[in-house]
């Protein structure tokens, strides 16, 4: 059954080992999201939309109106090229492939357009590496379009192919109308699903994602850098994009990895080049420090227990896809609580390696990770018997509560 909460409490063996105790309590909820976020009071940024989580774990850092739209400039390029390295990796396409500059693309994304291009030439045929390399390297809208062109006969088009993609990763506050980012009012992202799709790319396809730190691109014997500034900073960085509209301003999403820890942060709504760089490093660099890791769970280790109604068992442990990690601001040890929430309870059966539950914590008031729970076990349908007490006990709740 649905709809109501599923009481009971579990006390971690970690006490000791994290200086606290996190109360978990099994409730109704379905989460998904990959991030939670929640404004940090110990930093501040003059970006008007700014985000930073940690790659692995999904802790969130700090965020300043996650959610708030905003037009994505060349930001929008990352799904371009996360449309263009999905068909590489299912084998629609191959690095070999070669695109047609049309007049489309040569006239509204070349040098006659004013905006960032590889200075292709008009009716020349090239491959598809090269043309990543110019997106990526050189912000190119010549190679967006023709890209574009060739994936889907127009840009119209590719854009449907960019918010299909952007559903199935949960970009949902998103909208795409084609492939540059050149201004359109129906055309959107926010910070939260940017850093999504950026943690995606890092994840997915790390062959494409080293293209990012590459800090120079030739084509047509025209060299340009790479519009990243943070690649030129002794930080650990090496990637993602820049954009600017007049209307949001500069943005940046950028990614560093330092220490073994790998870091996104996403700003936007600045008023020059200069203070996005700043802002960007900053924000990088304190997150760098600030922060202290924590293991909750070792891998393997049992988190808790999701309620099971009619199985051969009444419940079945849950653990998560490895060590479970937090990052947290250092001293901040004693305000960490967590949960495990779920649809409950779980209908039989349920196999090993389901996914089940999350696993949320929060620092102080503020939820800063969620953890996606699998069946440690497999629970089966259990006999009449077994069934019969289930269905008195949900009678009984559903009495008491309702």
């Amino acid at each position: 059954m649905t709809g109501r909460p599923i009481a009971g409490a579990f006390a971690l063996h970690a006490v000791t080992r994290l200086l606290m105790v996190l109360a978990l309590v099994s409730l109704m909820a379905a989460a998904s999201v990959t991030f939670a976020f929640a404004q940090n009071p110990l930093y501040a940024t003059s970006a008007k939309e700014a985000l930073l989580v940690d790659a692995d774990t999904g802790t969130v850092l700090f965020a300043k109106d996650e959610n708030k739209p905003f037009p994505p400039a060349s930001l929008a390029k990352l799904m371009t090229m996360e449309v263009v390295f999905h068909a590489l990796k299912i084998g629609q396409l191959k690095l070999t492939d070669t695109f047609h500059i049309s007049e489309n693309a040569w006239r509204n994304g070349g040098a006659l357009s004013g905006g960032s291009t590889m200075f292709a030439e008009l009716n020349s045929d090239i491959p598809l590496d090269d043309l990543i390399h110019g997106v990526i390297i050189q912000s190119a809208n010549d190679a967006c379009i023709a890209i574009a062109e060739g994936m889907a006969g127009s840009e119209i088009a590719f854009a449907g192919l960019m918010n299909e993609r952007a559903r199935e990763l949960g970009l949902n506050d998103s909208h795409f109308t084609n492939s540059t980012g050149l201004p359109d009012p129906l055309q959107h992202v926010t910070t939260l699903d940017l850093a999504k799709l950026a943690t995606h790319i890092i994840r997915e396809y790390p062959e494409y994602f080293s293209i990012y730190s590459q800090t120079e691109f030739t084509w047509n014997k025209i060299k340009q850098q790479n519009r990243n500034p943070l690649l030129k900073m002794s930080i650990g960085a090496d990637g993602m994009k820049t954009g600017y509209t007049e209307e949001s301003g500069y943005a940046i999403v950028g990614t560093v990895k330092r220490n073994n820890q790998r870091l996104i942060a996403v700003l936007s709504g600045m008023s020059s080049q200069r203070e996005r760089a700043e802002e960007a490093r900053k924000l990088l660099d304190w997150g760098s420090r600030a922060f202290e890791k924590l293991r909750l769970f070792e891998g393997g280790e049992v988190i808790g227990q999701a309620s099971v109604f009619g199985g051969e068992t009444s419940g079945v442990d849950v653990t998560g896809d490895g060590p479970v990690d937090i990052y947290l601001p250092i001293g901040f040890r004693d305000k960490l609580r967590a949960r495990i929430t779920y649809t409950g309870p779980l209908l039989p059966p349920v196999e090993k390696g389901d996914k089940v539950a999350t696993l949320k914590v929060w620092i102080g008031d503020k939820l800063s990770q969620e953890t996606p729970l699998f069946a440690a076990e497999s629970v089966k349908q259990g006999g009449i018997t077994r069934r019969a007490i289930d269905g008195a006990k949900e009678l009984l709740i559903g009495w008491i509560h309702f």
